[in-house]
């Protein structure tokens, strides 16, 4: 009997085998073409976690049938860095596969660094960290940097399914009844993590008692109990999801506090923080605006209090959001205004930029009239003066209609209807 996890055993033995990351390991990509030209450079693989960052790590090595040590960054202490390279003299070369690199300290970032540099050692560093914040510029300037991406519902199914069917490592001898509702949520509930839903599946098949006839039959509620998030999955066609997201989003747009706060304890329930911040962030831009423009960054830092700090605690920063956003004037002035332009620019309705707005910063630029009577705002008085910007064959154009909702666009809007008064006034 095999008494490593589920989702240890599933890892896969080869590129072929990874789930998802298909812009890494896809046909041309890049770590493919490094495998395939068995060239390989020593790399961070950074992204959420359960993405299968040290999975990829072992699977290129066991592609290229190179030797590798798996190590961690924090538990394993610089005897162990030692040993791995005394083994990479052994075998002429050794792939380093260090979990949680960027908590690697300098200490054992000066003993790698020479063997690095002279090839002994090829280091796949993975980490849940951006490289750029978090390691040290001397190993990240010697590494490849690439994002693996949070999996959809599509491939962690398809991870499941070949799990299930997998009599080798998986549990394809164990004759589980799984309905498709359950297979979907334990999908949906992992929320990106394949690691999250291997884990839920195998408790809910080691738990789940058998039937008369030795089968496991694990439905929706065995499958919200061992994922411990309840389902999303509001009606039989799955629309329920979305209809509870635009609920959600339509409540605060139209300043129902009541009802934006019972759809965001929905969203809280099914534990889905992710569609919760996407959604505050596009109401706070999109539906308040210039109205009250500091909505956009508190709401951005309650939604990373709220990720530091993880469910159940993260629905008091959500709330406070939530309040604000519904009660704060409305206006979508601004996209409504670039929405206009952009429409005029793929209609064709663009023209040429005028003659002295065009760059001048070059030699011979006088000679063909850029930049020539350009008026340096900065030297008149109040910072502005009278000076056409549009192209010739849009230059009377209105884009932006101010919205009176709020405070700042008002006052916004009085020296926007002053400049557009002595437009007129020039015209």
């Amino acid at each position: 009997m095999n008494t490593k996890p589920l989702a240890y055993r599933m890892r896969p033995q080869n590129i072929d085998e990874i789930i998802g990351q298909t812009h890494l390991v896809g046909e041309g990509k890049m770590i493919r073409r490094m495998v395939e030209a068995e060239r390989l450079s020593s790399m961070i693989l950074f992204g959420p976690p359960g993405t299968g960052k040290t999975s990829m790590a072992m699977a290129i090595a066991k592609n290229l049938k190179m030797p590798f040590k798996l190590l961690n960054a924090v538990i394993d202490k610089k005897k162990e860095m030692e040993i791995a390279v005394e083994e990479a003299k052994f075998s002429g070369h050794l792939i380093l596969i260090l979990d949680e690199v960027h908590r690697l300290d300098k200490g054992k970032q000066d003993f790698l660094l020479p063997h690095l540099e002279n090839n002994l050692i090829t280091l796949i560093g993975c980490t849940t960290s951006n490289p750029y914040h978090s390691i040290n510029p001397a190993i990240r300037s010697r590494c490849h940097l690439f994002e693996l991406q949070k999996l959809d519902e599509k491939d962690i199914k398809q991870g499941l399914l070949h799990t299930l069917t997998d009599n080798k490592l998986g549990i394809g001898n164990i004759k589980v009844d799984i309905t498709e509702e359950a297979l979907s949520h334990f999908a949906f509930a992992a929320n990106g993590d394949l690691r999250s839903a291997l884990n839920g599946l195998e408790l809910a098949v080691t738990s789940t008692k058998p039937n008369s006839d030795d089968s496991i039959y694990i439905d929706i509620t065995v499958a919200e109990e061992c994922m411990q998030k309840k389902s999303f999955s509001h009606d039989k066609d799955g629309d329920g999801h979305y209809d509870v997201l635009s609920a959600f989003q339509k409540s605060i747009r139209g300043s129902d506090v009541n009802a934006a706060l019972h759809y965001l304890g929905r969203l809280i329930e099914a534990g889905d923080l992710d569609s919760i911040a996407r959604r505050m962030l596009i109401c706070a831009y999109e539906d308040i605006g210039l109205a009250s423009p500091q909505a956009g960054p508190r709401t951005l830092a309650a939604i990373e209090a709220a990720e530091r700090v993880g469910f159940p605690e993260a629905r008091i920063p959500l709330s406070v959001a939530i309040v604000e956003l519904c009660l704060s004037p409305k206006s979508n002035s601004a996209y409504k205004a670039l929405d206009a332009a952009l429409a005029d620019i793929r209609a064709g309705k663009s023209g040429d930029i005028p003659a002295h707005l065009k760059d001048a910063h070059y030699q011979g630029a006088k000679k063909l009239g850029r930049g020539i009577d350009y008026k340096y705002p900065h030297n008149y008085e109040q910072g502005w003066v009278e000076q056409q910007y549009l192209p010739n064959s849009i230059k009377n154009k209105i884009y932006y209609e101010p919205k009176t909702t709020g405070k700042f666009e008002t006052s916004i809007k009085q020296v926007y209807d002053k400049i557009q008064s002595q437009n007129k006034n020039r015209k």
